[in-house]
């Protein structure tokens, strides 16, 4: 819209058309007034009934909340307004009115539950909170990108629609690849792990995974963003280092940058950027240290996965971001490596923030006849892969990395209530529109 100004840059003297969507109507009388809001914030627009064109006032005034109105008029100071400013129009335009029975109330007056916000996501944007999350995100976003770009990763972008699952054929969205069966991919695991054995070396991707478990929880989406990691000649350690650096990136990025996002979201005071290095507990440790806090009903015992509960406790022990390491080798995938000194450990390695894991990640096994080892002993068919086992016969270096769960770092960032808070337009099992 030419000559458009938004309502934060509107100063008295101006004369200004500014455009944007009715946010209340007061009727005062004699005088009226009409809260415009646009992506920058809310102008007051002064209507003096008696002093103004019927046809004016009653553009303006019979406008239903949410409608996108334009309003061109001088600027005036006034100190009562919200802004400190306030627009005497000289014409109104309603360019796109609303429905006066909206689902649900953007002013946030009113509260709406989830599943309501969720299927109006346009109405529910137009609140200031729910805004400042995606605007957090987007910054989230950026920062991580440039914080793999200081480690002198490339990024990429890898398969959607693959032959095979990463993991083998559960948890996997089955579609119809011209006659032939294919699947959603889970994960980006075999792929960068073969560009990091070109000569790129480094990599990472920012990218959708589809994952179909029948889960049913605030933590746990169907379609979700995974932030990705690979190095070679990197280690566990090394993958370690890399996954703190980001984390820590995303916060350092929205304490400088969103300030007023944090503000809106109403946890501005609280917000803290991670400090000092996170602690790195071996998996051993972890199952002592959950079962001296007795909380769970049952003791856990050595080859136990962590369930919510145990995962909680132990971060309540711990109390901020933390590794958890030496997972014990049967419970990881076939291409995370064990130990050299002892097979029973594997290098695999969990990033947990004190309410769930963030992270999964280690050392590859890049080896060809260990590899192939791992898929027998996991009831894989190795010939299934062979797209991917064969280039571990042509010199395939050491390397390591991670898969980070974006919409669980913001989540957890953010201390939102529903992973589903922290996306667009989520997919679950219940939700496949909008």
């Amino acid at each position: 819209m030419q000559d458009r100004t938004y309502t934060a840059d509107a100063e008295p003297g101006d004369d200004v058309t500014v455009a944007g969507w009715v946010h209340e109507i007061r009727d005062l009388g004699g005088i009226a007034f009409l809260i415009l809001r646009d992506t920058s914030g809310k102008i007051q627009i002064k209507f003096e009934k008696d002093e103004m064109d019927d046809d004016l006032v009653e553009t303006g005034l019979d406008a239903s909340r949410e409608s996108v109105v334009k309003v061109s008029g001088a600027v005036e100071e006034e100190p009562r307004a919200p802004t400190g400013v306030e627009v005497t129009p000289e014409s109104v335009e309603v360019v796109a009115p609303a429905d006066p029975e909206l689902p649900l109330d953007p002013s946030g007056k009113v509260d709406a539950d989830l599943s309501t916000r969720l299927d109006n996501r346009t109405l529910d944007l137009r609140k200031e909170d729910v805004q400042s999350v995606f605007e957090i995100r987007s910054g989230v976003l950026n920062a991580v990108r440039d914080q793999f770009r200081e480690f002198d990763c490339t990024e990429i972008n890898t398969p959607k629609i693959v032959a095979t699952g990463t993991e083998g054929g559960t948890e996997l969205f089955p579609i119809t690849y011209f006659g032939e069966e294919a699947f959603m991919n889970q994960s980006p695991q075999l792929f960068k792990q073969l560009i990091a054995g070109s000569n790129v070396e480094r990599v990472f991707e920012i990218g959708p995974i589809f994952r179909a478990e029948e889960h049913n929880t605030p933590r746990h989406l169907n379609e979700a963003t995974s932030i990705d990691f690979e190095g070679a000649f990197c280690d566990h350690q090394d993958a370690m280092d890399v996954a703190e650096g980001v984390v820590k990136a995303a916060y350092e990025a929205v304490r400088e940058n969103f300030g007023d996002e944090l503000e809106a979201i109403g946890i501005a005071e609280e917000f803290e950027v991670p400090e000092g290095d996170f602690p790195r507990i071996s998996y051993e440790e972890a199952i002592e240290r959950i079962n001296a806090t007795g909380e769970l009903d049952e003791q856990l015992v050595w080859g136990d996965d962590l369930s919510t509960p145990a995962e909680e406790a132990l971060g309540r022990d711990v109390g901020g971001h933390y590794f958890i390491t030496d997972w014990p080798s049967e419970i990881k995938p076939f291409y995370i490596k064990d130990h050299d000194d002892d097979p029973e450990l594997s290098t695999g390695f969990d990033l947990m923030h004190p309410r769930m894991e963030l992270v999964s990640g280690g050392q590859r096994e890049h080896r060809h006849e260990k590899l192939i080892e791992g898929f027998e002993q996991q009831g894989l068919d190795p010939d299934q892969f062979e797209y991917y086992t064969k280039m571990f016969k042509y010199g395939m270096p050491p390397h390591a990395g991670f898969g980070l769960g974006g919409e669980r770092l913001i989540m957890t960032l953010l201390g939102l209530d529903n992973i589903r808070e922290a996306v667009l337009f989520p997919r679950d099992r219940q939700r496949l529109s909008p």
